[in-house]
């Protein structure tokens, strides 16, 4: 896809600058923070709504969250063949559309006293589906909008509203149901979906979508298309396979430290609820830096620093003890130094990503790692959960804090730490009729 040129006027700013004044990207900023604010606080507003209105068990709570999550795995690999036929503009901005439908649909029956809990199922269901396409379509939408000097501050300001949105998405969820009630909550948040969906189609940019087949394309075979991509790239299969590794163990991880917080270091609700929330303003950081060190020190000495500092960060938790007012001072640290370190890590990678994939294939690369990554997640929480109970929490939570070393050790083992300042070159894909045909450009 031929890329948008530089004007006279252009020619001589520098790529932040041309960024900041790109009115498209500005717009697609703007719907992406709006959106991500909207889907974060629905994930509190509706099972709040669950507990405090239908009166929801913890078993019947645990299912509603599952149901909201099982779109990543049934569909983001066919998500991603379908999203690189079409422009992503339009699958984001009918994505909005239909969660904006969804969530408003809820509100009113809500207040009508018609959501009862399998209705609510279906409705995180089709927010969670919904909110794939979307996810997806985000991640393809910078590399098919910007120029390839752009792509790393265009991701830094993306992934930092997104991190900001994960930090206050559940506060704003929260207060919302708190100070007015939770059907107007679910209302306000289809009033940011909504916003999203204007913001989005207001791109004005002629974004070039791949060819299309001549005859229908078989979805099984343009998955795998994207499955033999990503595997043939020494690069994107190290990616994958740290992706996989890091979510495996964070998954463990997780499972024993939200029950070592309360149980063994005797923190408050309130204390667990403050120690995670630094990981959001740690994401800030990371996004900022993202932005910064690639240029100054080369992406693979940041990638591998970065994931070394924030995955061993977790090693400290398992040596703590003594009071809340020595332990909670030292979860916020640990929480903000694995915050900023992931998240410029997730930064540099996905320009590192979009840098080596063609256009055609931008949408099934993204849904190929999300998938592989996020696949192992419930056995990771097995794992976490099945160790401590068996060796108990603290020699659980350091082994398994361990085993998230794996992933930066993948990527010191890979091209990836070769890395220079300049992005790799980008591979080429030819696609026949049948959508599966790829092939390396010297």
């Amino acid at each position: 896809m031929p890329r948008p040129s530089s004007s006279p006027t252009d020619s001589g700013q520098s790529p932040s600058a041309r960024l900041r004044q790109d009115g498209d990207f500005r717009r697609l900023w703007a719907g992406q923070t709006a959106s991500q604010l909207g889907e974060q606080a629905s994930l509190v507003i509706l099972p709040l709504f669950a507990v405090l209105t239908l009166h929801a068990g913890a078993g019947q709570l645990g299912v509603l969250r599952a149901v909201g999550q099982a779109p990543i795995l049934v569909l983001s690999l066919f998500v991603g063949a379908w999203v690189d036929r079409w422009r992503t503009r339009t699958v984001m901005a009918t994505a909005d559309a239909g969660r904006t439908l969804v969530l408003g649909a809820a509100a009113v029956a809500a207040l009508l006293g018609w959501l009862g809990l399998p209705a609510l199922l279906g409705v995180t269901f089709a927010i969670g589906a919904l909110s794939v396409f979307f996810d997806v379509a985000y991640q393809a939408s910078a590399v098919r909008l910007l120029r390839r000097d752009q792509l790393l501050r265009a991701n830094s300001a993306l992934e930092g509203s997104r991190s900001a949105a994960q930090t206050g998405g559940p506060a704003l969820g929260g207060a919302l149901v708190s100070l007015l009630s939770a059907p107007i909550a679910i209302a306000c948040g289809a009033l940011f979906l909504a916003l999203s969906f204007l913001s989005i189609r207001r791109i004005r940019r002629n974004e070039s979508v791949p060819r299309r087949p001549d005859g229908p394309a078989r979805v099984r075979r343009r998955i795998h298309a994207g499955l033999r991509f990503v595997i043939a790239d020494a690069t994107l299969r190290t990616v994958c396979l740290a992706s996989a590794a890091y979510q495996f163990f964070f998954a463990a991880v997780m499972t024993g430290y939200l029950l070592f917080l309360p149980r063994e270091l005797h923190l408050s609700g309130a204390a667990v609820g403050l120690a995670l929330a630094a990981t959001g303003p740690g994401a800030l950081l990371g996004s900022v830096l993202a932005a910064r060190l690639p240029d100054r020190f080369g992406y693979g000495p940041v990638l591998m620093s970065a994931a070394a500092l924030g995955d061993g960060a977790f090693l400290c938790v398992p040596a703590l003890h003594g009071s809340p007012a020595v332990t909670l001072p030292a979860l916020l640290a640990v929480n903000f130094v694995f915050g900023a370190g992931g998240q410029l890590v997730s930064v540099a990678l996905m320009a590192v990503r979009q840098s080596l994939t063609p256009d055609a294939m931008q949408g099934r690369a993204a849904a190929t790692i999300t998938f592989v990554g996020m696949g192992l997640t419930p056995l990771g929480s097995l794992l976490g959960g099945f160790l401590g109970a068996q060796w108990g929490l603290r020699t659980s939570l350091l082994t398994m804090s361990a085993g998230m070393m794996l992933s930066p050790v993948l990527m010191a083992l890979s091209p990836l730490a070769r890395l220079g300042r300049a992005l790799p070159a980008r591979r080429d894909t030819s696609v026949p009729a049948g959508g599966c045909g790829v092939r390396l450009t010297p």
